[in-house]
C-alpha cells in the first residue's frame, strides 16, 4: 500500500464513520433558530474540534489507552453507553427543545458567543461519540499504523485525508438550513426520533460488539457481524 491509497482509503472510512449526511437533522435540530452566519460558526468550531481530535488521536491515540490501561473494548462499550443516553433523549424526549439556544434568534449579530455555547454543548454527545466514536478511533489507530509503515508520506497523505474528511463534514453542516426548511418543525421531529431509535439500536451493537471481544465465545458472531460481506 503506497501513501496516496492509504489516504484515499482513510478519507473513505471517515467519512462513513464521521457520517455528515446521517448527523445532519441531529445538527439542525442542535441549532434550530440560528441564523446562516451562526450555523457555519458551530459547524466550524465542530470540525475544526473534530480534525484536532483525530490528529491527536493518530499521533498518540494507541500511546494514551495503552498508558491508562484502557482495551478498545472498554472504549467500545463506554462510547456505547453513550450513545444509548443520547438515542434514549432523541427517540423519548423534546430532543430539539433541549438543543434551542434561546438567545440564538434574539440576537443575531452574537455569531462568536453562540458558537461558543453551541460549541459546549455539542463536544459531548454529537462530536464524541456520535462523529468520532469508537470505530473512528479504532480505524485511525490502525491507520496510523499502517503510515508508520510508509514513513513521512504516510503521515501526510493521512493528515490530508483527515483534513478532507472534517472539511465536507464543515460544508455538509453549514448547509443545514435548506434541509430546516424542507422538512420543518414536524418533519425534523420525526426524523430525530427515527433517528434516536436508530441511534440505540447502534449504541447495542457497540456494546455487543465490546463484550464479545472482552469475552470471548459469550456473544455469537451472527450478533457482533449480522450481515457478513460476500456471505
Amino acid at each position: 500500500m503506497d501513501a496516496v491509497e492509504l489516504g484515499v482509503n482513510l478519507f473513505v472510512i471517515l467519512f462513513a464513520l464521521l457520517d455528515p449526511i446521517g448527523n445532519l437533522p441531529i445538527f439542525a435540530a442542535a441549532t434550530a433558530g440560528a441564523s446562516m452566519r451562526q450555523r457555519i460558526a458551530v459547524s466550524w468550531w465542530v470540525c475544526v474540534f473534530a480534525a484536532l481530535f483525530l490528529v491527536a488521536i493518530f499521533f498518540t491515540g494507541l500511546a494514551v489507552l495503552q498508558f491508562f490501561g484502557i482495551s478498545m473494548a472498554a472504549f467500545r462499550i463506554a462510547g456505547g453507553i453513550l450513545l444509548l443516553l443520547l438515542g434514549l433523549e432523541m427517540a423519548r424526549g423534546d430532543f430539539i427543545s433541549s438543543f434551542v439556544d434561546k438567545d440564538a434568534a434574539s440576537d443575531l449579530a452574537d455569531v462568536r458567543g453562540y458558537a461558543r455555547r453551541r460549541f459546549q454543548r455539542l463536544v459531548v454527545p454529537f462530536a464524541i461519540p456520535l462523529m468520532i466514536g469508537p470505530g473512528a478511533i479504532s480505524a485511525i489507530i490502525i491507520q496510523a499504523g499502517e503510515a508508520e509503515k510508509i514513513g513521512p508520506a504516510g503521515t501526510i497523505a493521512s493528515m490530508v485525508a483527515i483534513a478532507a474528511a472534517c472539511i465536507v463534514s464543515f460544508v455538509s453542516f453549514a448547509l443545514t438550513g435548506p434541509i430546516s426548511r424542507v422538512l420543518g418543525e414536524v418533519g425534523l421531529a420525526v426524523v430525530v426520533r427515527v433517528l434516536g431509535l436508530i441511534l440505540c439500536a447502534l449504541a447495542i451493537q457497540f456494546i455487543l460488539m465490546g463484550l464479545a471481544e472482552a469475552l470471548p465465545g459469550m456473544i455469537s458472531s451472527g450478533v457482533t457481524s449480522p450481515y457478513p460481506s460476500g456471505g
